[in-house]
């Protein structure tokens, strides 16, 4: 008569210890959604090292194949090559860049002007888009916004400021040109942390392979080990493929705006180079940089700009992606676009940037679950 009653404590026993492990299991899930939410950015950026690093050591591999030398010597190579490149582009066209950097600023922020006019003319609410300062400027028929001042005339007729007005335009001095400082040391340590990360990752991946690998359990060593292997070697095709486009839509778009006429031709190629590392956002975005740009030059330039713009996103999405991603990734574009979507509004940039090999990470990881409850379905 024991036998029940014993059947009977252990089942309150293992209900008693699934729901335990069930709710620190759920905690801990918690726990790790609110980690991964307040640092995100120090996330993002990690993984974008790790990224340069697999594509480091994904262009040391292709150098393998043509040569016999040892890996370390194959990646100082591809680190000089790359160096040299940007140490070109930047002493043969830095001035240029600079001076069409400026050129397409001011054109941009021109055409804009434009765009709010005409909308206000049509009867359009455009209080919310403002593209002047703040402090009283004065609008091209003369009129502006009116400042009271209450300091006594000498001051007035002489030109000398009070000891207010100076405390105050000293301080907006200061706290703009602590912004830009902050701004600009914030960008560079970015940069430099995600260099040194990538060389980092390049230089010896085994071993990091190895420490992820002993973080999993030994039960479960050899799926992680499958699983890490196939995501590098994911990493790796997406972002040869990415680089070929990325080249390509620069040269198509930098001689095709030169052909046009379109001033500013080689840094909106360059742009329309980088933000196609974002699919489908990216494009879209480059393009409405070239048309609004190619909008100084009159309608006739802009549309060719357009024509041109609808030639490269075609290239690039029918020609080049088919040809060199075909073995790469294999996601709808709906669901890719939608999960940049998400990520872009909940973290911003960052999200939108990495959306892609991040849904790549995650579908491998899928794929290898789903094949793995099929084989014992087929076998059964």
């Amino acid at each position: 008569m024991t036998e029940p009653a014993d059947n009977r404590l252990q089942a309150r026993n293992d209900m008693a210890w699934a729901i335990a492990v069930g709710g620190i299991g759920a905690v801990l899930f918690a726990a790790l959604l609110m980690f991964a939410w307040h640092f995100a950015a120090t996330l993002f950026l990690l993984f974008a090292g790790m990224l340069l690093g697999v594509g480091l050591n994904a262009m040391a591999a292709l150098l393998g194949r043509l040569t016999g030398l040892p890996h370390a010597l194959r990646l100082a190579i591809v680190c000089l090559a790359m160096a040299g490149l940007l140490s070109g582009i930047v002493f043969l066209g830095g001035t240029t860049i600079a001076q069409q950097a400026t050129v397409l600023s001011n054109t941009i922020k021109s055409q804009l002007g434009s765009v709010k006019e005409f909308l206000e003319q049509h009867g359009v609410d455009t209080s919310y888009l403002d593209f002047t300062n703040a402090a009283g400027e004065a609008k091209p028929d003369g009129t502006g916004v009116a400042t009271t001042t209450t300091a006594p005339a000498t001051s007035q007729s002489h030109g000398i400021p009070g000891a207010g007005a100076l405390a105050s335009s000293g301080g907006a001095i200061i706290s703009q040109t602590l912004k830009v400082l902050l701004g600009t040391v914030s960008v560079v340590g970015n940069f430099f942390i995600v260099l040194f990360l990538g060389l980092a990752f390049a230089a010896q991946p085994s071993i990091y392979r190895a420490g992820l690998l002993f973080i999993a359990p030994a039960k479960y060593r050899a799926q992680a080990t499958i699983i890490v292997d196939r995501i590098g070697e994911t990493l790796e095709r997406w972002l040869i493929a990415q680089i070929i486009t990325m080249a390509a839509v620069f040269l198509v778009t930098w001689i095709g705006l030169a052909i046009i006429g379109i001033p500013s031709s080689f840094i909106l190629g360059i742009q329309a180079g980088l933000l196609a590392f974002i699919p489908t956002v990216g494009a879209i975005i480059a393009g409405l940089i070239v048309v609004l740009a190619s909008l100084a030059s009159g309608w006739i330039a802009a549309l060719s700009a357009f024509i041109l713009f609808l030639g490269v996103h075609a290239l690039e999405s029918y020609v080049i992606t088919p040809i060199v991603q075909r073995q790469a990734l294999d996601i709808p574009p709906a669901t890719l676009f939608a999960f940049q979507i998400l990520l872009g509004v909940v973290f911003g940039i960052w999200g939108l940037a990495l959306a892609l090999p991040l849904m790549a990470i995650a579908k491998v990881m899928i794929d290898h679950f789903k094949a793995e409850d099929q084989a014992p379905a087929q076998v059964a």
